[in-house]
């Protein structure tokens, strides 16, 4: 199953990626996008359909389940299979820091853009 779920989502796209890393406790929709506001300084806004469409996505594959909380509200946690998928990924993301590092001072002659 893991296999699977690597294939179709790694590399992850930006707005999966934080909607995952929200999950570190669990959140209903509108908790996970002031979250994600929060931690990218804004830079990201996720609309509510981009959060559902991907949540129902991540549910059908088994990265997170849902629940309602006492007051009925849909709450979404990661499963073991999302953290395994979580952790791949971040890693992956860290791998390609290094990268970035080591071989940025090859482009000094470069202007920014």
């Amino acid at each position: 199953m893991i296999d699977k779920v690597l294939t179709k989502y790694i590399p992850m796209t930006e707005t999966a990626f934080y909607i995952l890393l929200s999950l570190t406790e669990p959140r209903h929709g509108y908790g996970i996008v002031k979250h994600v506001e929060e931690i990218t300084l804004s830079r990201i806004r996720l609309g509510s359909g981009t959060v559902y469409g991907t949540l129902t996505k991540m549910q059908k594959d088994g990265i997170i389940t849902v629940f309602a909380d006492e007051e009925r509200r849909t709450v979404y946690e990661i499963t073991e299979l999302g953290k395994r998928l979580i952790t791949v990924e971040i890693n992956r993301l860290k791998e390609l820091h290094q990268n970035a590092l080591k071989y940025e001072g090859d482009f000094d002659d470069y202007e920014s853009i």
